[in-house]
């Protein structure tokens, strides 16, 4: 079974299907979803292309407060019956209510963006989940919960009947000498096929026994595309103004030097951004603003698409190359500058966005294999 709450999930999961040769017939899909009008949209567009699969599919709405805690522990017998568990997203506490009642023998991760490298980083040193643009919850609601947070993590670190492992198109799991890991290889710790040591985030060691297996959008790939490539530059946006970890001035002043430096024609709006940003956004860069219908990853790969594709910290700078390999698209990825982020923001938060571009392939040439750094957009 899976347990998917976004559309990247429930593409990932097509994807998880598809590598590993699984019959789709086989793995039931349980959709609970959002409550923003984007993000159900997109997500009932997946839906109907997982149906076209061959996955059994059911929508199972989750209202908030008491009704929908009722609601969501209606689900726990389906979910304890399931040997082998699908889910995207460790930090949601609806997942993790889940999680905390079952036991299965096997859990994947799949992809949720960026967040799979906070989540293998926090999995590592065995601490409570918390999102990387957010402080520990306190309180009492947060004590109440945190007997069920931690059950949840027990159920997601490898263990005697119980094999875990992160579906990812993220850079983890890559080989590292072991001095990388400043220190020497903990006996029993995973190796590659030349004794060097498969490490996550930061080169931190993963936890011994957890399976990293690579997302290379095979079935994005197959199932559409080649796309048609114009001139110019498409610039994916971000919700990280809607978070609060950007200021607004900052970021709209930022799109509208990028779109004059690097001739940007489309922006290709987040589900979560606000519509007033986005009028903003058209009236002061002069940018067709683009309200994808499913998962950027999907839409560039049917096209059409500009040569050139600028992102912000997202997962897309990691999933758009393999998705645009061999069309002549080059991807870059955009820092984002310190004096953007909110007062208040963590240093965490800083070093976060910034160990997504740094670990992005550096933009190439149509048959040039990426680099290993990031690029810098010059905003």
């Amino acid at each position: 079974m899976a347990v998917v709450e976004s559309p990247v999930q429930l593409l990932n999961t097509l994807e998880w299907t598809r590598a590993r040769g699984a019959d789709a017939a086989d793995t039931e899909v349980l959709v609970l979803p959002p409550r923003n009008a984007g993000g159900r949209g997109q997500l009932r567009r997946m839906a109907e292309l997982a149906r076209d699969a061959g996955h059994p599919l059911h929508w199972h709405e989750v209202r908030p407060g008491a009704s929908g805690l009722r609601g969501l522990t209606a689900l726990v017998p389906r979910v304890r019956r399931t040997s082998r568990l699908l889910i995207g997203d460790p930090f949601s506490r609806r997942m993790q209510l889940l999680l905390s009642t079952a036991a299965p023998e096997r859990v994947t991760v799949v992809d949720d963006g960026t967040a799979t490298l906070e989540f293998l980083a926090q999995l590592t040193r065995g601490e409570r989940l918390v999102r990387w643009h957010r402080r520990p919850p306190r309180g009492m609601r947060a004590a109440l919960f945190g007997p069920i947070a931690g059950r949840a993590v027990a159920r997601l670190a490898p263990g005697p009947g119980r094999r875990v492992e992160v579906f990812t198109a993220m850079p983890v799991g890559a080989p590292a000498p072991p001095e990388a890991l400043g220190g020497p290889v903990a006996d029993g710790e995973p190796t590659g096929p030349t004794g060097e040591v498969p490490v996550g985030p930061a080169g931190v060691g993963l936890p011994v026994g957890l399976e990293i297996v690579r997302n290379r959008l095979e079935w994005t790939r197959s199932a559409f595309g080649p796309p048609t490539v114009q001139e110019g530059a498409d610039l994916v946006g971000t919700s990280l103004v809607e978070t609060g970890v950007v200021r607004e001035d900052r970021y709209l002043a930022g799109v509208a030097e990028l779109a004059a430096r690097h001739d940007v024609r489309r922006y290709f709006a987040h589900r979560r951004e606000s519509p007033d940003k986005l009028r903003r956004i058209a009236a002061d860069s002069g940018l067709e603003i683009m309200r994808p219908d499913l998962p950027l990853e999907l839409v560039a790969r049917r096209g059409p698409i500009a040569r050139r594709v600028l992102s912000f910290p997202s997962t897309v700078v990691h999933t758009l190359p393999p998705v645009l390999a061999g069309t002549g698209a080059v991807v870059t990825a955009c820092p984002i500058p310190a004096d953007w982020l909110s007062e208040g923001v963590t240093e965490r938060a800083g070093r976060f966005l910034a160990s997504v571009v740094d670990s992005a392939p550096r933009e190439s040439a149509p048959g040039e294999r990426p680099g290993p750094e990031g690029s810098d957009c010059g905003a």
